[in-house]
């Protein structure tokens, strides 16, 4: 069993195929994290998906266009993904968020 959620969502626009990752931690779906004026909503719509391993989210990430990562252990997958930079990543009440765009 794995620790970790994915949902994979893909969109054309324009011509153009999205493929939307949401990775997030599975002890935290649901969860509303607020920090300052920073609030973040693990919206279960958004991010329940599949449970997957480290190793599957490593490989599905790699076609991602966008991906949304919350929690320790997807966004150290993003990291080791090369798709993240650690000095990018925020934390919201003490749980790391990061966000990935690749732009064509």
């Amino acid at each position: 069993m794995s620790d970790m959620l994915m949902k994979i969502q893909q969109v054309d626009l324009k011509g153009y195929r999205e493929v939307i990752i949401a990775l997030c931690d599975k002890k935290i779906i649901g969860r509303v994290l607020k920090d300052g004026e920073t609030e973040l909503w693990v919206n279960p719509r958004f991010y329940k998906g599949e449970e997957v391993s480290e190793s599957v989210a490593l490989s599905v990430l790699g076609g991602a266009t966008i991906a949304n990562m919350v929690g320790e252990k997807a966004v150290g997958v993003g990291i080791k993904s090369g798709l993240v930079n650690r000095e990018n990543v925020i934390t919201i009440k003490g749980v790391p968020h990061a966000q990935m765009v690749r732009m064509w």
